[in-house]
Formats: structure tokens, sequence, C-alpha cells
């Protein structure tokens, strides 16, 4: 309920106190003139123990920090910046944000109102600028307006599909006293954000009997499930129908990759068994994805043998790449929970479970035809093993990775747990694993995060070093690093006749270990296979913030991967394992 302080108060000290009633813990963030006051309020609020700001080296860093720490606790993260280039810096960060649906509130400082419009120093419109990227934005003109917009933006930001929303407070703003009255998110009502009430159990019928019919079914999962919490419910349609799950990079951690019904990730650079167990299924359930262009490949092609049951929050995304058969609006986890009570109330012995056996016989067949492949009784070190071992030795490991091969060999070798996997997928976002490893790491800080990066992508946001040392985080940094954009060299050897254009990173890269020491991180190095293990468990075990060089084979390329413009049935690279003579290659079926 709303409460009054009787005595005047500044609008930094309202904004403070709505982030506290709304149970926010930590800031990421970094200071600057237009925001100092808001800065001088946190500073006593902080000294009383009420919240815990973390100084990230740059702002773009602050935001992936609170992305992920918004991710791996399903809370809103919050991120602090002042003006103009402080405000233009987290652009990348909310596009990101944006696109991977994650609910974060960006907190900007901006020139006293009497100066906006007059093109004062380190004034930009931050408003408009955002527009595109953002779920809302407010500009506050009157600092008694602070606890309902903070209220309205923890709102927004939660509400449906998820997503970051800016709020722009001049400086004067901050300064000016009033008398204060708290309001509640729960006190919100918005014209625009109705309830979500789910009401289409019409549906139900249709799809039990779909399900019923179909001898090729296929659960094709996205961030959605995620978001919902709805990882439970999965595992118990995918085993009460006996039907195989795969996932999105979004979707990641839904499920066990190590059960015999998991697919691991469809798409450019899925499993070979998910990419044609997606050609040719006779019905795909499509739980909080989007028919995203690097899942379909070519969109006609995709699933064009299926029926299709399409679930998801966001109404704009149902029939948006593919029109379903079935097209139900709504929370996953709650649709999935009532779905689950109606088939319990059905005669559920009338389901035939022999009709997929036939489909999972050929799912574990292409599995063991078609592995994912890690190079064996061979002299260089391989991205493939240095992850397949991690992931065997940190099984509740937190992970976060930038973009590039590095990122899609972490998605296939991989087994997390769900909202343990971080990773920029909408927007494809160099630079994201570092400060995101911060983020998680804060919010976790007596579990094991490690941060997948490649030598291109680390160089991007290399400054965090100086984060990760300042707070002693106990973060793991796994560089894989082969001297290249690595995924831009592939592109150009396939498609540009290997013309490398600007593509190799060799001139001019640090030393990594030296750069790692320079902020009093331990620094590592391995470049010989028969080190792995030695080096992997001193870098696992070590208790502080640890840096791996991983000196990879430059040429190494990351498959299968379906090329632009083909099905995902029509993937390079991929080996048969019964047909090949390949004695380098070790297949681990995983």
């Amino acid at each position: 309920m709303s409460s009054y302080i009787t005595t005047k108060v500044t609008g930094s000290f309202a904004l403070m106190d709505s982030l506290v009633n709304h149970n926010v813990l930590d800031i990421f963030g970094y200071p600057g003139g237009a925001i100092l006051p808001i800065y001088d309020e946190l500073f006593r609020w902080e000294q009383k123990g009420l919240l815990r700001h973390v100084l990230c080296r740059h702002e773009q860093a602050a935001v992936h920090a609170a992305d992920a720490y918004a991710r791996c606790t399903g809370n809103v993260g919050v991120c602090f910046a002042t003006s103009g280039p402080g405000a233009t810096n987290l652009v990348t960060g909310i596009a990101t944000a944006y696109m991977d649906s994650v609910p974060i509130i960006l907190i900007t400082g901006q020139v006293a109102r009497s100066f906006i419009g007059t093109d004062a120093f380190q004034e930009v419109d931050i408003f408009g600028i955002t527009l595109p990227i953002v779920k809302h934005s407010y500009v506050v003109r009157d600092p008694k307006h602070i606890s309902r917009i903070i209220a309205e933006s923890f709102y927004i930001a939660k509400h449906g599909r998820p997503g970051p929303v800016l709020v722009d407070i001049p400086k004067d703003v901050g300064l000016e006293s009033f008398l204060y009255q708290f309001i509640s998110h729960k006190d919100i009502k918005l014209a625009g954000c109705k309830p979500l009430v789910f009401s289409k159990h019409k549906h139900f019928p249709t799809m039990f009997q779909m399900i019923k019919e179909s001898s090729q079914p296929l659960l094709y999962v996205g961030g959605g499930a995620i978001s919902s919490g709805a990882s439970h419910l999965i595992r118990e349609i995918s085993l009460k129908f006996q039907i195989p799950v795969t996932t999105t990079l979004m979707g990641k951690g839904i499920v066990d990759e190590n059960n015999y019904l998991a697919l691991g990730m469809l798409g450019m650079h899925g499993t070979a068994y998910a990419n044609f167990a997606v050609s040719e299924c006779d019905l795909l359930i499509a739980l909080g994805a989007r028919f995203d262009d690097r899942v379909t490949g070519k969109l006609d092609e995709f699933a064009c043998h299926a029926q299709v049951i399409h679930i998801d929050i966001d109404s704009a995304e149902v029939g948006k790449n593919r029109i379903p058969e079935v097209a139900v609006v709504g929370d996953v986890k709650k649709v999935l929970s009532e779905f689950l009570l109606y088939v319990e109330r059905q005669n559920y012995l009338e389901i035939n479970l022999d009709k997929t056996v036939s489909w999972k016989n050929r799912i574990s067949l292409w599995k063991k035809q078609y592995p994912l492949l890690v190079p064996k009784n061979v002299d260089f070190l391989s991205p493939q093993e240095i992850l397949y071992n991690i992931s065997q030795i940190e099984k509740n490991a937190y992970f976060t990775t930038d973009v590039g091969q590095h990122q899609m060999w972490a998605a296939q070798f991989l087994n997390v747990l769900p909202r343990h996997w971080m990773s920029s997928s909408g927007l494809g976002t160099m630079g994201y694993g570092l400060p995101a490893a911060i983020g998680a790491q804060i919010a976790h800080p007596n579990s094991t995060v490690i941060c997948i990066s490649g030598d291109a992508s680390f160089q991007m946001n290399l400054q965090e070093l100086g984060t990760i040392s300042h707070y002693n985080l106990p973060i793991k940094i796994v560089i894989i690093n082969n001297k290249w954009q690595g995924m831009v060299r592939q592109w150009q050897q396939a498609f540009y006749g290997e013309r490398y254009s600007h593509s190799n990173m060799e001139k001019g890269a640090p030393d990594f270990m030296k750069l790692a020491q320079s902020f009093n991180i331990l620094g590592l190095e391995i470049e010989l296979r028969k080190d792995i293990y030695k080096i992997l468990k001193l870098f696992l075990d070590y208790n502080g913030p640890v840096l791996l060089n991983c000196k990879v084979r430059e040429e190494e390329n990351c498959y299968p991967m379906v090329a632009p413009g083909k099905s995902n049935s029509q993937m390079l690279g991929i080996v048969k394992k019964f047909a090949s003579s390949r004695e380098s290659f070790k297949a681990l079926n995983i």
C-alpha cells in the first residue's frame, strides 16, 4: 500500500526508496555529472547496507551485467548511467536485452529541465534514441512522479513478454525536495498492460487430438519457456507423450541434454539429428519460440511436413513467420500446466505411445550416425575438447558466452541447467560475455561462473577485468584463441572465396596472461593437448579470478552449418560416423 513520509525528501531519495521497496539489492553503473545527485544519495543507502552498487568500467558493460543478473535470477536488473555519452553507451546493451526479452530498468541522468533542448553539455535525447529498443521510456518532469514511474517500470519490465524500460531523470529533479508518497507496483493499473488471463481451453481438445494422432512429434522450445519457468512441465510433457525436445540458443538448459529425448540445439549450428528431426516431424509444438531465421534456415522448408502448435506470450510472434494450425497466446508455464490438468481428466490410456517408437529409433540412429565430433589422436588443441571437458567437470556452473564460433561450440558441448546459460542470441553482441559473468557472479556469489570468450570478442570489453579485480570476483574466463574473428573467417572461407578481409586478429593482440596479471588476476595458458587435464584442474580449482588462454588450431571450423538460403536438412560439415574413415576424430554422442 502507499505510504507517506511527512518530511520533505529529494527526488534522489524517492528513487532509492522506490528501488529498495521493489526488492532491488544490486545496481550496476558508472557515475557522471548529470547523475551525481543520484549517486550522492546512493552513497547514504550503501552506508546503511540497503543497496550495493557495482562499478563497471564502461556503461555498455554495466547494462550487460544487469542483463545477465536478470537472466540468471528471473528478477529485474538495474543499471545507472549519466547523460550524453554515458547514456548512448547503453544502447547496444539495451538492444541486446530487448532482442532477448530480458527485464532491466535503466536509470539515466539528464541535464537540468531548463537546459533540455538547448544542446547543453552532455545533453542527448536518450528517450528518443532508445524508443525502438525498449518496452517503454520515461522522462521524469516532476519528482513527485518518481515513485509511480519506478513502480510502472517494474510492472512493465516483467509484464507479458519481458524487456527493458528506460527512466531519464534530469539533474534538478534529483535535487528537488517534495512530500514523498511511495507507490508499489501492486497499486499500478496500466491501460496498455492488461492482466494476462488465459482463456484458450477450447484449444486443448484439438491439441490433445493432434498429439494422439502424431507419430513423429517434436517439441521446439525457446527462451519464452525459460522466462516462464516451464522446464519441469516441458520435461513432464516430453516424458508423458514420449516427444523429443530441441531448443533454440535462448532455450538452452530447459532440459537435460543427456536425456535420451533431448536433441540439443537446432538451426544454423545445431546438431544434425535436431535438424533432421525438425525437417521430418509431422507435429511441431513451438513453446516460447519465435521461428527466428537462424533456427529455420529456408523458412518455407522448415518443418514443411508438420502441423504446428504455437504457444507464446506475445501475440505478435504467433503467425509472424509461420502460420500455426493451433495458436495459443499465453504464458507457457500456465498454458502447459492447465493442459496437463486437462489431459489428466481425459482417458490418458487411449494414447498409443507405440506410435512414436519408430520415430525415436530413427532419432537414436541419427545420433549414432551424426554425433558431435571432437578431434582425437592429434597434437593440436581443439575448442570442442576443452568445452566438453569443462562441461563434464562443472555440471552446475553458470555459463556466459561472447559471440562467434566459441559461442556455437559452447552451445553444442555444454550441458547446462535452466537459467545457467547467458548468451547474446538475438543481437549477437560481441563483448557480452565478460560483463555478463560479472552480473551472474554478483547474483550468485557462492556459485561457479565461467565465461567462454574468443580472442576477438574478449577485446571488446576487456576493461572489465578491472571490475573483476576490484571486487575479487572468482570468475573463470576461457579464451578460445584462434587469432581470428573465427566465425567471420569461416564465412569468408566458405562463401567469399577465401578473401580474409580484416578478420585476422594476430597483429596487435595482447599477451592475455600478462594482461590478466596486470589486473592481479591469475593468467594461465594451454597450447598442447596433452596438458588439458592438468591445466583445467588448476584453472577450475583456483579460488579466485582466473583467465585461461587456449591456443587452439586456427583453421578449426564450427560444424554442422546450415548455409544461408538452405534448409536445415542441408548441412555442411556433417560426417556420417558409420561411413567415415577419419581416424583423427572421436565421436562423442552427448
